[in-house]
């Protein structure tokens, strides 16, 4: 078969002529052959299969930069690349999806002073920083009071005075009254603190750039509770027996892990494990991911520096949160295994149970 005219590819492709004109402008899909005297472009029919690609790609969302890329990969490459692709979408939906459940909740609240909410309850707990067994210093920071549950894991030369910063931050809401329809407007304004405190550190550290903390922190609004979350540090759940993650990692790993590209098996010995993709710092991503969740009496919250998390397997953690009684208890429990399995990083956790409000 020759060379087909634009009109006759236009056809057998699905696209349209404009299309494949602006696929050819950009080097995605060039004709196979260009008339000299008309110029009119001629297409050869076994480029028919990419140009298909090119146009469910476009249908995807996929930038053409991205398509681009794709079209010089083998099928197998293609395949893992689109996979990828797919689920930074799913992430960012998911995100989307988070944040719109918040507003939808939000929106819906009474516009009511948080110490008005009709069935308040009350929190039990306590929280614990240790160094660890190898690192000289601790730059992980954590603290517990009757509205506010922090854990931030500081990082760089000044990282101990960052993480403590990022808390600090936020710590004014422990005290401060406000209407429970302005909670979204609050979290806004304390990470916002949050990040400028953080910088501010920064600016006074030999190396700036390198300045950073996580953080993950729960706000109680009487029966309700909002999760800000910006890291690898962690926040669980412990309901009915069973201890379920709240929190997804920001790491570079973790995207991999999403992306498909590595296993959860083989994120544990990856190089890049330890590498962040959001932190409060200079030149990070400091977007956070914002929840919005109903408290229940008899639910026990564990929040957690990664010198914890990748250090006691889930199963050991589930076995402190749910056989001791105590919250202090559970922080000296989990800080001690973390040291047994050798404490290369600082650990920091705290461990608060939702009680019914005493009145």
């Amino acid at each position: 078969m020759g060379l087909l005219t634009i009109g006759a590819f236009a056809k057998a492709s699905r696209l349209s002529p404009k299309a494949l004109r602006l696929y050819d402008e950009l080097g995605l899909l060039p004709p196979a052959h260009v008339d000299p005297v008309t110029g009119y472009r001629l297409y050869a029919p076994e480029q028919r299969d990419r140009a298909r690609l090119v146009a469910w790609l476009r249908r995807l969302g996929m930038p053409l930069a991205r398509i681009q890329h794709v079209c010089t990969l083998d099928a197998g490459a293609a395949a893992q690349e689109v996979r990828a692709f797919w689920a930074g979408v799913e992430a960012e939906t998911a995100a989307r999806r988070d944040l719109a459940t918040f507003l939808v909740d939000h929106l819906t609240r009474r516009d009511a002073d948080m110490s008005e909410t009709t069935e308040p309850l009350g929190l039990r707990y306590a929280a614990l920083c240790d160094a660890g067994l190898v690192r000289k210093s601790n730059q992980d920071s954590a603290y517990a009071g009757s509205r506010l549950l922090a854990v931030a894991d500081g990082f760089g030369s000044g990282g101990a005075p960052a993480s403590a910063a990022a808390i600090d931050a936020f710590k004014h809401l422990e005290t401060n009254g406000f209407p429970a329809g302005d909670l979204l407007n609050v979290l806004e304004d304390a990470i916002e603190q949050a990040e400028r405190a953080v910088h501010g550190v920064a600016a006074t550290s030999s190396s700036p750039e390198t300045v950073g903390t996580t953080l993950t922190a729960m706000l109680w609004t009487g029966s309700q509770l909002a999760l800000v979350h910006i890291g690898d540090s962690r926040s669980y759940l412990l309901r009915d027996g069973e201890l379920f993650q709240l929190t997804h990692d920001h790491t570079v790993v973790q995207s991999m892990i999403d992306e498909g590209r590595i296993s959860v098996e083989e994120a544990s010995s990856h190089p890049q494990r330890s590498l962040l993709a959001r932190a409060l710092g200079p030149g990070a991503d400091a977007t956070p991911d914002v929840r919005l969740r109903d408290a229940q009496p008899g639910d026990r919250y564990l929040l957690c520096s990664d010198g914890l998390s990748t250090t006691v397997p889930p199963d050991e953690v589930r076995r402190v949160m749910v056989t001791t009684t105590e919250p202090e208890q559970a922080v000296r429990q989990l800080v001690a295994l973390a040291n047994l399995s050798g404490g290369p990083d600082n650990i920091s956790c705290v461990v608060a149970d939702v009680l019914e409000h005493q009145r």
